[in-house]
C-alpha cells in the first residue's frame, strides 16, 4: 500500500511538472507552431476545392474555425492568462456558430429558421460560460 502511494505521488508530481512545462513556450516554438498551423489551414482549404455549392461552403468554415481556435489556443500557451484562456473559448463558440450557421444554409423555410436559432443559442451559451470560468478564475 505505501508502494502504491508513493507512486501515485510521483505520478502526479509528473503530471504538474509536464503541464507547467507545456505552459512556458519559447519564441521559436510559438513561431514553429503558428507556420504549422497556417500550413494546415492552407492544406485543409485545398481540399474543399473540390466540393461544390453548400459543402464547399461548410469545409471552408470548418478550416477557417479549426485555424482560429488553432491559433487563440496557441496564444494561450505561449503567453498564459486568464483572458487569453477566455479568448481561446470565445474563439472555439464563434468557429461552432459559423459552421452550424453554414449547415442551416442546406435546410429552408421554418427548418432553417429554428436551425440558425439554435446556433445562435449555443453559442451565446458558450459565450456565457466562458465568461463565467473567467470570472471564477479571477476568484480563486
Amino acid at each position: 500500500m505505501n508502494k502504491f502511494n508513493i507512486s501515485m505521488i510521483t505520478i502526479g508530481l509528473a503530471i504538474s511538472f509536464s503541464a507547467v512545462a507545456e505552459e512556458s513556450m519559447t519564441k521559436e516554438a510559438y513561431k514553429s507552431e503558428k507556420g504549422r498551423i497556417e500550413l494546415e489551414y492552407k492544406s485543409d482549404k485545398d481540399k474543399c476545392q473540390s466540393l461544390a455549392d453548400n459543402a464547399k461552403d461548410i469545409c471552408k468554415a470548418e478550416a477557417k474555425g479549426k485555424e482560429e481556435v488553432a491559433e487563440a489556443e496557441l496564444s494561450a500557451k505561449y503567453k498564459p492568462s486568464k483572458k487569453s484562456s477566455y479568448k481561446a473559448r470565445i474563439a472555439k463558440a464563434k468557429a461552432d456558430y459559423k459552421i452550424a450557421k453554414e449547415k442551416c444554409d442546406d435546410l429552408s423555410g421554418k427548418p432553417k429558421d429554428v436551425c440558425q436559432k439554435e446556433a445562435k443559442a449555443a453559442m451565446t451559451a458558450a459565450k456565457a460560460d466562458a465568461k463565467a470560468q473567467m470570472e471564477t478564475a479571477k476568484e480563486n
